[in-house]
């Protein structure tokens, strides 16, 4: 029999949130595109099989929410690729990393090197994405310049798919809302989304007083259908979470049902308890990024705790993409409903479901595989909760333009597994 196809995958659960298909099938890939998805495609007529029997296989995994800026963004830099395809992932979106003074660099020394497909969404800042909790000063009106901005934006469109900004109490203490102002005329200036980090970030200005409560309700309505608000699950003040009713904050409510979106940006921000109860007011994330940087991956030492208490990144508890869709399948979110977090979702608000975020014929080949491991595995946020999964995504491999790689990223926490 003629062989027709480089690759396939053979017997896998294919699951597609974008065009519902949900079965056992096989994928071919030819020529770096999908070729067929189909029941039953037969082994011959491939060069190469890959058995994927009793796993998934869905299109390639899109991180919304990535820091890969390495040796600009200070600790927070990560290898693309070890967050990336190494992690199983296929796309990344640096999450305000570059700024419209160092995109010529990330795209130079990042982008173009990685097997990873990487864009982002250009920080508003001049000086980027720094470890602003250091350096908050740098983060103020005077360090916003609209113009230019806005132009890098146009004229790296195939990059730059969004603006990142920031809404939290240690900005407001000292400019009020005006550096979200500007963040918003660049965002529509460049008639592009704006992503919006909740919950304190920096340390606040001596001999102020304000409100997180204050802060989000001041925030909502300069937010458009589009727009993303991350973190909803924070541990920090000044999240989806009134501390005063211990409920949904009724402007969050409102902004979601005018269209603006909810990305997870897992973080070290991660709370069980909040998520237990922005999902039990029935909001669901519309789009999940790891949040993954340079602090996530180590333990603190002492002289972190010395000279930087103030730190809100710091966390023991390991995570990535996969063990954050883990979280929500154990939160009781639906399995198809995450893998279209990772996948259709992002797509949609990258304005690339063209492009990526399925498994359609004739798209390049992007494709996760993922083992479920069934058992008793240990989740522990960094507020020191713990619960109980019994089952664990992990990254097998992904499929870039065609090619396998392994997920074999370090950076991919072990699972703890308990005793039955």
């Amino acid at each position: 029999m003629e062989q027709n196809f480089d690759h396939l995958l053979r017997g896998g659960h294919v699951i597609d949130p974008a065009t519902g298909f949900d079965a056992i099938a096989d994928v071919a890939v030819q020529d770096g595109r999908i070729a067929a998805v189909a029941p039953s495609l037969p082994a011959e007529t491939a060069r190469t099989v890959t058995d994927v029997t009793g796993k998934l296989v869905i299109a390639g995994m899109i991180d919304t929410h990535a820091h890969v800026y390495r040796h600009v963004t200070g600790q927070f830099g990560l290898d693309a690729d070890m967050v990336g395809v190494r992690s199983g992932v296929t796309t990344v979106v640096d999450q305000g990393g570059p700024s419209c003074m160092t995109l010529p660099g990330f795209r130079h020394f990042i982008v173009e090197p990685a097997e990873t497909r990487v864009v982002c969404f250009i920080s508003s800042y001049l000086v980027g994405g720094l470890e602003g909790h250091l350096y908050p000063e740098l983060y103020g009106p005077g360090q916003i310049d609209v113009r230019a901005t806005v132009r890098a934006a146009r004229d790296n469109a195939d990059l730059v798919r969004g603006v990142k900004g920031h809404a939290e109490t240690g900005g407001v203490s000292r400019w009020g809302l005006e550096v979200i102002k500007l963040s918003k005329r660049i965002a529509h200036d460049s008639g592009l989304p704006l992503y919006i980090h909740l919950g304190q970030l920096w340390p606040m200005k001596e001999g102020t007083d304000v409100s997180a409560e204050d802060v989000v309700t001041a925030l909502m309505p300069l937010l458009e259908p589009g727009d993303v608000l991350a973190h909803p699950f924070t541990r920090h003040p000044g999240g989806f979470i009134s501390a005063e009713t211990g409920a949904v904050h009724p402007v969050v409510s409102a902004a979601l049902e005018r269209g603006v979106t909810v990305d997870v940006g897992h973080g070290s921000h991660f709370s069980f308890e909040m998520a237990r109860r922005v999902l039990g007011a029935g909001i669901r994330p519309h789009t999940l990024g790891a949040d993954m940087h340079g602090y996530n991956v180590r333990v603190p030492s002492e002289s972190d705790a010395a000279g930087r208490s103030d730190n809100p990144f710091f966390g023991v508890a390991p995570f990535s993409l996969t063990h954050a869709m883990t979280e929500l399948i154990t939160l009781g979110v639906p399995l198809s409903d995450v893998i279209a977090t990772v996948t259709i979702n992002p797509a949609r608000m990258l304005r690339m479901d063209d492009t990526i975020g399925s498994l359609q014929p004739g798209r390049g080949a992007d494709i996760t595989v993922l083992e479920l491991l069934p058992g008793r595995f240990r989740l522990t946020d960094n507020s020191g909760e713990t619960v109980i999964a019994h089952s664990m995504l992990r990254p097998d491999f992904a499929m870039r333009a065609g090619r396998i790689i392994e997920a074999e990223s370090p950076l991919i926490p072990a699972p703890a597994l308990l005793a039955a």
